[in-house]
């Protein structure tokens, strides 16, 4: 039994507009299933594939108004890609973010909701990973991260040190799921989550009953009835476990 990662969600007062910035920004295509909902996947994608962590944008009515603890990194293949990349989002609505990285290579950006995101430098590791060179969690203990998370999904732990973990499909396809370490406490429901789905064939329930076994606790974030199960990790980070639908 495993899980794997197929989409990170981000909350939006304005969903289809959030949608199609970060449709630009990654070069995909939007579509939607359903109303307040604006889905990010490559053009041509079949849902699910490790070769893409796609982007889901659910219409929420509160603002942002805490610094959340998952955001994307956008990879480059070059200097001048990063400053035209840089340049391209500014346009599309993004603006220059302080979160006290001080001078460092890459750039911190804010999309026009206030959701943070990283333009990396050029980094080989990221080359061929797609437009998304990973998807970064805070935390304060990225090996016991680590332990979870590589339990809980099928994806291959890459390096673990005492400030940072890396994992990525056993594919070796995609972006990478990344920890860092942070003395930052989990004090609000997040803005931005990452949503696991279940194999065909495996029960949703009993996936959920693991992920208790190995430190996750049920969350509510105000979801009511709905088809998927809200957990926290042991860090306290909200994820969803999705419900399979029957045509996969």
């Amino acid at each position: 039994m495993a899980l794997r990662l197929v989409q990170v969600n981000f909350k939006a007062r304005d969903h289809s507009a959030l949608g199609g910035f970060w449709a630009e920004a990654l070069g995909w295509g939007v579509s939607s299933e359903g109303p307040g909902v604006t889905n990010v996947e490559p053009v041509g994608f079949a849902w699910p594939d490790p070769a893409a962590v796609c982007v889901d944008v659910v219409a929420v009515p509160d603002p942002e108004t805490v610094k959340y603890r998952v955001h994307i990194d956008l990879a480059t293949t070059s200097a001048a890609h990063q400053t035209e990349l840089v340049a391209r989002l500014k346009e599309l609505g993004a603006t220059p973010a302080d979160v006290g990285q001080g001078v460092v290579p890459w750039t911190v950006l804010a999309d026009p909701e206030g959701n943070l995101f990283c333009v990396l430098e050029p980094r080989e590791i990221y080359r061929d990973t797609g437009p998304i060179a990973a998807v970064v969690v805070d935390c304060a203990d990225p090996r016991a991260m680590a332990r979870f998370w590589g339990e809980a999904m099928d994806w291959t732990l890459h390096e673990v040190t005492d400030d940072h973990a890396r994992l990525r499909s056993a594919r070796g396809v995609g972006p990478y799921l990344e920890f860092l370490r942070t003395p930052d406490a989990q004090t609000a429901k997040g803005r931005v989550h990452l949503d696991l789905l279940p194999y065909p064939g495996d029960d949703q329930e009993a996936e959920v009953a693991r992920l208790k076994a190995l430190g996750a606790t049920l969350a509510n974030v105000g979801q009511g009835d709905v088809p998927w199960t809200v957990l926290a990790d042991p860090a306290g980070n909200e994820f969803c476990v999705l419900a399979p639908r029957p045509d996969m």
